[in-house]
């Protein structure tokens, strides 16, 4: 049986990374888009230095050419795409009233505009081989207003998830599924970098079990929507918060 292949955007480093180890696990071949080409080409030639199942790409998800040369490189490559995930962020911690406008411009459109264009490219793809997975980042901020992170990135999130709707009732008659993960703070080097110690700690005193989140279980979650079982979820998204959250 053939693997499937799957697109992780800012897939070099931090969650992305792990997401691609988990999806490679699982089976399929993967393309590690980052527009740091460096630390996309070190994981790729860590995880398989013979190139056979792993590549490394470019991608700027601002640019919708660039999305469209990645998914050229990967069919060429393995015949065809089954999943794209939109994981690149833009991350920026800072005051509501002390956001510039180019700032908050400039992390909605990482956020906000590449996972729309990376879904509309991959979105018309799929729609032509009726089958595709789509799984979008999205955040607790979205839901509690970014306690922890700026209003540009808690207002991207939550236009993440409104997308992630949109997609879902509009590309489910082809075969196509599209859901959304919203994790609360993880146990990664980026979410210890973006606080004291002290606030990280009084943080973590106010999620109900007590610890931060696991990024291996975030993408064991991704790669479970990412596969051929996982027909029934659409339009979905999932809240991995550690009860923060609850609907």
């Amino acid at each position: 049986m053939s693997r499937d292949t799957a697109i992780v955007t800012g897939g070099g480093q931090g969650l992305g990374a792990r997401i691609v180890q988990r999806l490679h696990i699982a089976g399929f071949n993967v393309v590690i888009a980052d527009i740091a080409d460096d630390a996309a080409s070190e994981l790729a030639a860590r995880l398989d230095p013979t190139g056979a199942t792993v590549a490394a790409a470019n991608l700027d998800v601002r640019d919708q050419a660039a999305f469209e040369r990645v998914l050229e490189m990967a069919t060429a490559r393995w015949g065809s795409v089954e999943v794209l995930v939109n994981n690149a962020a833009m991350t920026v911690a800072r005051p509501v009233l002390d956001i510039s406008p180019e700032e908050f411009d400039a992390v909605l459109a990482v956020n906000v505009r590449g996972t729309f264009v990376g879904s509309q490219v991959f979105g018309r793809y799929f729609k032509t081989r009726r089958y595709g997975r789509i799984v979008n980042m999205g955040s607790l901020a979205a839901q509690n207003g970014g306690a922890a992170t700026g209003a540009h990135y808690a207002a991207s999130k939550g236009a993440i998830l409104t997308l992630t709707k949109v997609f879902a009732r509009d590309l489910a008659p082809f075969g196509i599924t599209v859901n959304a993960i919203a994790p609360g703070p993880l146990d990664l080097p980026n979410v210890h970098a973006l606080l004291p110690a002290d606030k990280l700690a009084a943080m973590i005193g106010t999620i109900p079990v007590g610890q931060l989140g696991d990024p291996g279980f975030i993408a064991d979650v991704i790669a479970l929507l990412a596969s051929r079982e996982a027909s029934s979820a659409t339009g979905a998204t999932f809240d991995l918060n550690g009860g923060i959250f609850m609907r």
